[in-house]
């Protein structure tokens, strides 16, 4: 138990630390072209970069803590660490799509009202297709990796990712618009990063809402639910399963069910049979999954009229 969750541990550093290398590389070269290039679109992309790099240092501090066993104050675990990371990353991602949203808008109304745009360089066009090809190649490598981790943080990081190839494909199109459409069509780089920037903040509400689901204690979905109850009645001499209580806690979940055995059976064979209930639900959901099981004797006939 303890090396799968150490293993895990160490797949999360590799993948976030990669993805921290990839945006400090990119975050400068975007600043740098931004400012060169002229380009508020660009320069709105490398704060999104920015926010990527304080990103994967959020998913390195907080999945640390999350992968530590439980103590006297966290009889739980500490998992719901890693779904408070989750959600610092989709505040983080609403609040730079608002960002690029207000510096586009603003540039919109400069021009709206005669103002001048500087046109952008080349030098902001070929840092927006280098962070496209980077980005989706950095996505596709994340997604991966936190679907075999069973990790949300990294997961949502993969989206993070996503959603920044987004921001250089509308800023790519709009410098590319700016520069080769002459200077009436210049208002393209602000309009680009507005467009972009809804999507960025689109991608944020998915995250959060979840977030919010765990964090507020909200029961595992219907159809999971019915799964665990159908396991739970394929057991022979266990019946009426009631008070079924689920949650998420992080990448593993808890459940809490009463259940019907007869009476006159020993402790010893309720518990046997009451482990192997628990076992088979671990099997089904994960290792670190938190079962308990409260057996109750079958109720008798005049019992249950009354």
């Amino acid at each position: 138990m303890e090396s799968e969750k150490s293993s895990r541990e160490k797949g999360i550093y590799k993948v976030t630390i990669v993805g921290s290398i990839v945006n400090f590389l990119l975050l400068v070269f975007k600043f740098f072209a931004g400012i060169a290039g002229h380009s508020a679109a660009m320069l709105a992309d490398a704060v999104h970069s920015l926010s990527d790099f304080i990103t994967d240092i959020v998913v390195i501090v907080f999945v640390r803590i999350a992968g530590k066993p439980e103590d006297k104050g966290h009889d739980y675990g500490h998992g719901k660490y890693e779904t408070l990371a989750t959600a610092i990353i989709g505040l983080l991602l609403l609040c730079v799509g608002f960002g690029i949203f207000w510096n586009g808008a603003s540039s919109i109304y400069t021009f709206l009202r005669g103002g001048q745009l500087e046109s952008p360089g080349v030098v902001a066009l070929v840092a927006a297709l280098v962070s496209i090809v980077s980005k989706e190649i950095l996505y596709q490598y994340t997604v991966i990796q936190g679907k075999k981790l069973n990790s949300q943080a990294v997961i949502a990081n993969a989206w993070h990712h996503r959603s920044d190839a987004f921001s250089s494909i509308g800023t790519a199109a709009g410098i590319g618009g700016a520069i080769l459409l002459g200077d009436h069509w210049r208002v393209l780089d602000p309009v680009a990063a507005v467009i972009v920037s809804f999507f960025i903040m689109k991608v944020a509400v998915q995250l959060l809402i979840p977030c919010v689901d765990e964090l507020l204690e909200k029961s595992l979905p219907v159809e999971v639910e019915d799964e665990i109850l159908k396991t739970i009645l394929s057991f022979p001499g266990i019946s009426s399963p009631h008070h079924l209580r689920t949650r998420r806690i992080g990448s593993y979940c808890a459940i809490e069910v009463h259940v019907r055995m007869d009476g006159s059976i020993s402790l010893e064979e309720a518990h046997e049979t009451a482990t192997a209930v628990e076992n088979k639900l671990k099997r089904q959901f994960g290792k670190g999954t938190l079962v308990s099981i409260h057996v109750e004797p079958v109720k008798k006939s005049n019992e249950a009229t009354e």
